[in-house]
């Protein structure tokens, strides 16, 4: 018989945590003159700010973005090391736009070529790290689109490393948001190069072109991109405490509309919402009824902590509701997936979190049988009696 429960103690926990919680007004809806947009919380996964977040666009240099996971992917397994040097070939210098300025010929670094492009947004670096790691540009955008649907990116194609105009050169915001997380998530010691504002090759400093490092909101990272095709874009990300924020904007009309639009949405969000975790994962928040066990009930909690974002004063209005398909049948074995608990939170979609287990449970005993057969027993008359 499946079963829904909203426990006592769930509400007694949040009831706790929602205490001094000002009664706010709701976030309002937000427009934005960006083609494409999404504003994602990272700590909870609460995307803020859709607007035609798949649809495949145009991405500048935004796209230099997957160049430079692959290249960290490739030092993190030993292919290459930021120590490496490769020559200049005639085509990466050759190419024109953001430079780095890297001549034919000569030899450079990995990690200097690493910050051409971050800083820089240089083509030269990016063409230059290509060849590097594929020997062509050509078959590094083939390594690109092989490993861009195993990091999730589903409407993005690559035909080259920088990002330069071509009909077969996509991404949407949704995957350089997704993308930009991963960066973040999975290069932790290369990240702190995003936050450097200048870099200086042969004698030419170069200023990074991100208008939010400068803007104190707490940005450190990622990359612009402009073409006239794709109008000024950004990967931002900044955090203020433990919450961490993912903006991409794309397609507007320019660096100054860029700087206000970013930095406007990026302040709204922090404003406008908050973001809690409600239970640690391991906290029992609930308890469901065994069949046959050697204890009657078992506690319940979430696999993965509890975090949600809602409107300011949203939170103190969340309803929460543990599911669970009971009575379970011992023997259950701590971290065995029991259920799920649903927060509805108002003006938000409802967040579902599995449930497992919190203790084992072994077999009853004869005793045990004898009492869930008398049980059963009595379901069934009351059930015949109501009938």
């Amino acid at each position: 018989m499946k079963q829904a429960m909203t426990a006592a103690r769930i509400f007694m926990a949040v009831a706790a945590m929602l205490v001094g919680l000002a009664s706010a007004a709701r976030a309002e809806t937000q427009t934005t003159p960006a083609r494409a947009a999404v504003l994602i919380d990272m700590t909870s996964g609460a995307v803020l700010l859709d607007k035609n977040a798949d649809e495949p666009l145009p991405p500048a240099s935004m796209s230099k973005l997957m160049t430079l996971y692959m290249v960290f992917e490739a030092i993190e397994a030993g292919r290459l090391s930021p120590d490496d040097s490769f020559r200049t070939s005639a085509h990466a210098a050759s190419f024109g736009g953001s430079k780095m300025f890297i001549r034919e010929g000569e030899v450079v670094r990995i990690e200097d070529l690493l910050r051409g492009v971050i800083v820089q947004s240089g083509n030269d670096a990016a063409v230059a790290l290509a060849e590097a790691l594929a020997g062509s540009e050509t078959a590094f955008a083939a390594l690109m689109n092989k490993r861009a649907p195993e990091l999730g990116l589903t409407a993005s194609h690559f035909a080259n490393a920088t990002g330069w105009p071509d009909p077969e050169h996509y991404m949407s915001a949704h995957d350089l948001a997704l993308l930009g997380i991963r960066i973040i998530e999975d290069f932790p010691q290369f990240y702190p190069m995003f936050a450097e504002t200048e870099f200086t090759w042969d004698g030419i400093a170069q200023k990074n072109r991100n208008p939010l490092l400068a803007a104190g909101i707490g940005a450190d990272g990622l990359k612009t991109g402009h073409t006239e095709e794709a109008g000024y874009g950004l990967v931002a990300s900044a955090k203020r405490g433990e919450r961490r924020l993912m903006l991409v904007v794309t397609g507007l009309e320019s660096m100054a509309q860029r700087q206000r639009e970013t930095e406007r949405l990026m302040n709204w969000a922090f404003r406008a919402f908050d973001t809690r975790t409600l239970f640690a994962a391991g906290t029992p928040v609930a308890e469901a009824e065994v069949w046959i066990g050697q204890r009657k009930r078992v506690p319940l909690a979430p696999a993965r902590d509890v975090v949600v974002t809602a409107p300011l004063g949203a939170i103190e209005g969340a309803r929460l509701t543990v599911h669970y398909d009971g009575p379970v049948p011992a023997p259950i074995e701590a971290g065995t997936p029991v259920g799920r608990i649903e927060i509805a939170i108002p003006d938000m979609p409802v967040q579902a979190v599995p449930l497992v287990a919190a203790e084992s449970v072994a077999p009853g005993g004869f005793l045990s049988r004898i009492e869930a057969a008398a049980a059963l027993l009595m379901r069934r008359a009351l059930g015949a009696a109501q009938g």
